[in-house]
């Protein structure tokens, strides 16, 4: 024989019915009649609880919310049962709904609701259904007997949440099968009486506990409570969109992750299949055909490190601290006496090494009758100090990583915290149980969400490295970032388990931030059709409510004002990624402030492309000075436009013609006279010179502006080159000076410790930038081990395609790093 539960969910509709009514009749034509275990339609026991306190509190409106649950269940039998047949059905159904009808109208009238008599107002609910549910089986030609076990389950007298007397229990369960074995029966769930015939319930989800309470007095051959889902989830897919169904579990697994939360099961209904050996499969009535999750004493060993993880959504911390507390025997067994009491469950409970500190967790409602309870328990103490204080926190989830396997393998717990500390989640409380299959800790409430998405991907999608990306600025440089990505996007998943998902968007005029990924090959239409107005300081605060793991901010704009939300991202962990050197080569102070957040708050802050776009200048000069080596002296060409222009520059064609070519092929500011004035370059030397380690500003630098004074007022950019057409023979005069001296002009920023240079230079052909071509960027770097032969890093060091790729291969490197360090890891 099988025991069939179906929950709220399943029998929440006719159509839903349906699918129940053919799950039944199979079983049934397979072999023996199974016992069949109902909870209320959807929703209407919560109906009734708010029906309840608003005739308690003489609210006419529950006469409302009444006809509407009473027009429910009567077009439910008018499409459930065959027409035929629905007079003798409704008949009955509006005998049992006048019987609530009186019962509801005495405590109106008297405005008082006992916790007895809300125990059989809230029962209605299943005697409805069972109801329906027997007569279409009986209707459609399977034969079912309506079965209130209000006659069968037998508790104390703990209203609301009562205890079953397993001895009666099971003896009346037992009888009622044996005299009626050859026919389906439909039971109520949830609902039972005392010895005295009062109704009681089993406590919200206590159908489930009815369905297990039947397979134990008859050794079911299986339970199987059939939900809205494939079986028991390795996480609350509500939380974690990428939850899966485990095949397998056992018993105490199954009662770690319903008792921290996982709804598909309720927790007492472990314990009476756990004693007699029964298994509990977890189905969906939607999809019968999905195997689900077995419960079972028989569970693999080889299925994963951990089952699964569940949480807590609210919780409360209270922890009492003293110094009297230390070497006394008896505190705990004190503190749970006066709680247990005033009937106030504990969750979690730690304790510090010394005795100073108790931490126990309890519901935000218990929380002041907890604290009160200890108080007056420890009076005494606190009155003579022996006890500093009792202090309540909340605002509080717990969260339980679960599974008999983590017994087996060491290091779990480090793997667990390790994952949690890369993405800035603070851990507030920690306990483990002695079976070790189950580390329980404390969070934040709003960093669950985070908390359950990080632990799930490192262990159920173990390889797999996903980034969230939050992109500002979708100019040349963000735009070809993102068209690179959406190239790319596959390769890096199938080949290296790297898994990219866009987040936010914005430009200048338009935002979107959103949980769900923005497709990388439609990120315009998308920011098009769903796009708002900009502004920085909502993309941040949008950015950090998404709290999501593994999250980076690309700034791609050249913006000087978007530096101000780099500390904001860095201190709730966000690594932040940018081609943008305004920052850097800002003051020292903030240069060093963000390289230390990010170090404090376990993230990464890189800018690779701030110098040389796609060379790995800044890892590498970070490599040399971590691993002990000095930089001595910095020369270099480090501006791919002026590169461009003065290895273009041979006479042949005018030096305003190569000025507008290069801004033509994308090497140039939009205003080249950002590039001719050679502050960029100096940016560039002085964020070299601080990742070498020196603490310099920007005036410290001697900067050879080469836009000429009779051009840098122009109003417009065609105005400028209109402008620089009139000393095209100033410069072809410095040209053919260095020609005439077998030497070619070169614009060279230099460093050795002293005063910082950016100037334009005569070189000959020894020099080792001479034959330097195209838009090439080069550095020399001279340190106590590369002294009499510099190392040497060349190659382009303009264009969108380089710095897009510079920028994608900082954000693997973030993606890759297990420990995130600072801007040169």
């Amino acid at each position: 024989m099988k025991v069939l539960k179906f929950g709220g969910s399943s029998v929440g509709s006719p159509e839903a019915l349906e699918n129940v009514f053919s799950i039944i009749s199979k079983e049934a034509k397979s072999g023996k009649p199974p016992v069949v275990v109902v909870s209320a339609f959807r929703g209407v026991t919560d109906q009734l609880f708010e029906i309840a306190d608003l005739a308690a509190a003489g609210n006419r409106r529950y006469r409302d919310i009444l006809e509407e649950m009473d027009a429910r269940h009567l077009t439910a039998i008018r499409k459930l049962v065959p027409a035929s047949h629905q007079t003798d059905v409704i008949t009955r159904f509006k005998i049992t709904f006048n019987e609530l009808e009186d019962v509801l109208q005495g405590v109106a009238l008297t405005c008082e609701l006992t916790a007895k008599t809300l125990d059989f107002i809230v029962g209605f609910g299943e005697r409805f259904c069972a109801l329906i549910l027997a007569s279409m089986l009986n209707t459609r030609g399977v034969s079912a007997l309506y079965s209130d076990t209000r006659k069968l389950i037998k508790t104390d007298e703990h209203f609301g949440m009562a205890n079953v007397l397993t001895a009666p229990t099971y003896r009346n369960i037992a009888s009622h099968i044996e005299t009626n074995s050859e026919t389906v029966i439909v039971a109520t769930g949830f609902i039972a009486s005392t010895e005295r015939q009062e109704s009681t319930t089993l406590g919200r989800g206590g159908s489930d506990y009815t369905a297990s309470l039947f397979g134990a007095a008859l050794s079911a051959e299986m339970v199987e409570i059939w939900t809205d889902v494939d079986g028991l989830m390795t996480a609350d897919p509500g939380k974690v969109q990428r939850a899966f169904p485990v095949s397998k579990a056992s018993y105490e697994e199954a009662m770690e992750l319903s008792h921290f939360g996982a709804k598909v099961i309720y927790p007492p209904t472990i314990q009476p299949a756990l004693k007699s050996g029964i298994p509990i499969a977890i189905k969906n009535t939607f999809k019968p055909e999905h195997p689900g999750t077995l419960i079972s004493d028989q569970a693999t060993k080889t299925s994963g490190i951990i089952r699964g993880i569940s949480s807590i959504d609210e919780i409360a911390l209270i922890s009492i601290k003293g110094t009297g507390m230390i070497g006394v025997s008896g505190v705990a067994s004190r503190i749970f006496n006066a709680l247990a009491r005033k009937k106030i469950n504990i969750i979690l409970i730690t304790q510090s090494s010394s005795e100073h500190t108790v931490t126990i967790a309890v519901l935000p409602a218990d929380a002041g009758r907890a604290k009160m309870a200890i108080a007056d328990e420890f009076a005494g103490e606190v009155e003579s100090d022996a006890i500093d204080e009792i202090k309540v926190e909340t605002d509080l989830s717990v969260i339980a990583v679960v599974g008999d396997n983590m017994r087996q393998i060491p290091g779990i717990a480090g793997r667990v915290f390790n994952a949690l500390g890369r993405n800035g989640i603070n851990i507030v409380a920690i306990a483990q149980g002695s079976s070790e299959r189950n580390i329980s800790f404390v969070v934040d409430q709003e960093n669950e969400r985070k908390a359950m998405n990080t632990l799930h991907d490192a262990f159920f999608l173990a390889g797999v490295k996903s980034v969230n990306l939050f992109v500002v600025g979708l100019g040349l440089i963000g735009g070809r970032l993102l068209e690179m990505l959406a190239e790319q996007a596959k390769n890096l998943f199938d080949d290296y388990q790297i898994e990219i998902n866009l987040k936010g968007i914005a430009n200048s005029n338009r935002m979107l931030v959103r949980e769900e990924s923005i497709p990388l090959d439609m990120w315009q239409g998308e920011l098009e059709k769903e796009g708002y107005g900009m502004k920085l300081e909502r993309f941040a605060l949008e950015v950090k409510k998404l709290n999501l793991p593994n999250s980076i901010f690309v700034d791609c704009t050249a913006s000087g004002d978007i530096q101000r939300i780099y500390p904001e991202f860095l201190k709730k962990s966000i690594s932040v990624v940018t081609p943008n050197k305004l920052a850097n080569s800002s003051n020292q102070e903030l240069f060093d402030e963000l390289q230390k957040m990010a170090f404090q708050h376990n993230c990464a802050y890189r800018y690779e492309t701030n110098v040389g776009a796609g060379l790995p200048l800044i890892g590498t000069m970070h490599e040399l000075v971590t691993t002990g080596d000095h930089v001595e002296r910095i020369e270099g060409v480090l501006s791919g436009t002026l590169s461009y222009i003065f290895n273009n520059f041979d006479g042949s064609v005018p030096f305003s013609d190569i000025v507008r070519e290069a801004r033509k092929k994308g090497y140039t500011e939009p205003d080249p006279r950002e590039d001719l004035n050679g502050h960029d370059v100096g940016r560039k030397l002085l964020i070299l010179a601080r990742v070498a380690g020196y603490k310099l500003e920007f005036e410290d630098i001697e900067i050879e502006n080469l836009v000429p004074e009779g051009a840098m007022e122009a109003e417009s950019t065609e105005d400028f080159f209109e402008a620089l057409k009139k000393y095209d023979s100033e410069f072809e005069s410095l040209r053919l000076e260095a020609e005439k001296k077998d030497k070619k002009l070169c614009y060279i920023a230099r460093f050795d410790g002293g005063k910082p240079t950016v100037v334009l230079e005569k070189i000959d052909k020894d020099h080792p930038f001479y034959n330097l071509s195209g838009s090439d960027n080069i550095v020399a770097l001279y340190t106590r081990h590369y002294n009499e032969h510099p190392m040497v890093i060349q190659g382009p060091g303009a264009g969108a395609d380089v710095t897009a790729g510079g920028i994608i291969a900082d954000i693997l490197r973030v993606t890759n790093t297990k420990v995130f360090n600072n801007a040169g890891s």
